[in-house]
């Protein structure tokens, strides 16, 4: 598997048009081609899936069952304008309109790799939403990544 990762500030050109950063598109997986998925994320940011990565998700989503209200209205709010993008040979793509002013993007924007996603950030609201406390973030990383078992400090 293809790890994306990295933190990359970026320009939108007045076309509305944004360039993957080289270490970015470098890691896409093969499978995928220049072939990749935008959707709103939960967050006020766009999401970029490689096509295969998105298959495994779509396939979660599409798979709920449609007789269930609550799951329509997931998928239908999930799916919402989620658009299949083919990047040009610069690892270019039109960031469509829609999208833009969801994340309130214009001219700059924050690349941030995810392992099998990147996000894209306006500047400003991409701070409002990292950890300013470190003691914090320490603890989370506790909770989320430290053994299940305390061991005792040896004296």
């Amino acid at each position: 598997m293809n790890f994306l990762s990295g933190e990359f500030e970026c320009k939108i050109d007045p076309k509305g048009r944004l360039v993957l950063p080289a270490k970015i598109k470098a890691n896409l997986p093969e499978a995928s081609g220049n072939h990749v998925v935008l959707m709103r994320g939960f967050e006020p940011c766009l999401v970029l899936y490689p096509k295969a990565e998105w298959k495994v998700i779509y396939d979660k989503v599409a798979g709920l069952n449609e007789f269930n209200e609550e799951y329509r209205h997931f998928q239908r709010n999930f799916f919402r304008g989620n658009t299949e993008i083919e990047l040009d040979s610069a690892g270019r793509f039109i960031v469509p309109k829609t999208m833009a002013r969801f994340a309130d993007l214009d001219k700059e924007a924050i690349v941030v790799g995810l392992g099998n996603r990147v996000e894209i950030w306006n500047p400003e609201k991409y701070d409002e939403f990292l950890i300013k406390d470190q003691q914090n973030f320490s603890q989370l990383a506790q909770k989320f990544l430290g053994d299940k078992e305390e061991k005792e400090p040896l004296l």
